[in-house]
């Protein structure tokens, strides 16, 4: 694994930076520094009724267009950019620096690569060119109350009617949802077939149709970033099946790895704790002079962070030699997301009960970032796989231990 760049990827990296600098517009500088931080901000703008925030987005998604790069990890004969594992790692490294958000989302990061890998043509001319228009955004419908991590127990149910399903079920956590325009989605459409058969990937091109009821759910953190979608007599052309009828799990599960690398976590969690350790220095409130104990803490937590970036960076050598990393991306995300609670549990003991007020208080620290990140971190280690179930993964695949 080499930690400097060759003369190629810092050229590209320079290139990176200076496209970021001088085509970023200003609303998503001034987003950088909010608590609810840029990730879903592009998502509200494309619909807000303020022109300048529509215009912010339209302009920021039209510029990484010109390049490529709303979604570099596409082939270009789609509309990508065809970057190398190592130029999307680093593509993505100085977005996360520089908190730009990314445009297109899940439509991007999954349905895209579902579609060239298992969409017809027709399905490919529809959807692909509006994805990265970002005329349309998607949304996910995987999770269900009683199908997270155990996603082969969902009961969506989708039963054929003519040149139609009709859908009636329960979606939940579903992200941005209530900014989203269409969702792609697993629904069983075989009730007697073995757990993970049955299953079928459909798009539903109107969130909005009759019968989709979209609710919000609010973290503990105050925050509306997940929802509840539920489905009663639905109906979506059955041609919007993306591959076979009941071999949707097959389908739902194609993902490209070029976004797992988990680099963004591992950068966002460098600049938090730099700047926890740069406030603490001329903050009376700061209790770190005064306990050893915490301050050792915070060197833990500094070394924990330069392990997850090389966790990271493990996963991108993977993929450039050609291979696909299994057990090595759970352990970046395990590792990346636990640790990611531990900073945010220092940063609120680093200023004793001063922590502990929320944002709004004017006597916050740090705008009241490390009470709010902490309670909105919980979930990241249910999200995406929960640490049981990628400790599992590691156990098994990595170690070579059999299951219990």
């Amino acid at each position: 694994m080499d930690w400097n760049d060759s003369t190629t990827q810092a050229a590209f990296r320079e290139d990176v930076r200076s496209f970021i600098s001088t085509r970023l517009p200003e609303r998503y500088r001034r987003e950088g520094d909010d608590a609810e931080g840029a990730a879903m901000s592009w998502y509200g703008d494309r619909k807000s009724e303020d022109p300048e925030l529509r215009k912010a987005a339209q302009d920021w998604a039209a510029a990484l267009s010109e390049r490529g790069w709303v979604a570099p990890h596409w082939p270009s004969e789609y509309g990508g950019a065809g970057l190398s594992s190592w130029e999307q790692f680093i593509f993505n490294e100085e977005m996360a620096k520089a908190k730009a958000p990314m445009v297109g989302g899940s439509g991007v990061m999954m349905l895209g690569p579902t579609l060239i890998v298992h969409g017809r043509e027709d399905q490919k001319k529809s959807y692909l060119p509006r994805i990265l228009s970002g005329e349309v955004a998607f949304a996910q419908g995987y999770s269900e109350p009683g199908a997270g991590s155990d996603l082969g127990s969902l009961q969506t149910r989708a039963v054929r009617d003519g040149d139609e399903y009709v859908i009636n079920g329960q979606k939940i956590w579903t992200s941005g949802a209530h900014h989203a325009d269409a969702l792609f989605l697993l629904a069983r459409t075989d009730p007697n077939a073995p757990k993970h058969r049955g299953i079928s990937f459909l798009l539903m091109d109107d969130i909005h149709a009759p019968g989709v009821s979209v609710r919000a759910l609010i973290d503990a953190a105050w925050g509306h970033v997940v929802n509840e979608v539920f489905f009663e007599d639905v109906r979506i052309p059955a041609a919007n099946i993306v591959g076979e009828e009941n071999r949707g799990w097959y389908v739902g599960m194609t993902l490209l790895d070029f976004e797992r690398s988990g680099i963004s976590g591992a950068v966002g969690q460098r600049r938090d704790l730099k700047e926890l350790i740069e406030t603490a220095r001329d903050d009376e409130r700061a209790v770190l002079g005064r306990s050893p104990a915490l301050s050792g803490r915070i060197v833990d937590r500094w070394i924990a962070v330069e392990i997850a970036y090389d966790l990271s960076l493990r996963v991108a050598s993977i993929q450039a030699a050609g291979m696909v990393p299994n057990y090595e991306a759970s352990m970046g995300k395990m590792f990346s997301s636990e640790n990611g609670q531990e900073i945010h549990r220092v940063g609120v003991r680093t200023f004793g009960l001063y922590g502990q007020l929320w944002p709004g208080d004017s006597h916050a620290p740090l705008g009241g970032k490390h009470i709010q990140g902490y309670v909105r971190s919980i979930p990241s280690t249910i999200a995406g796989g929960s640490s049981e179930v990628q400790r599992n993964i590691i156990a098994t695949r990595g170690l070579g231990l059999p299951r219990g």
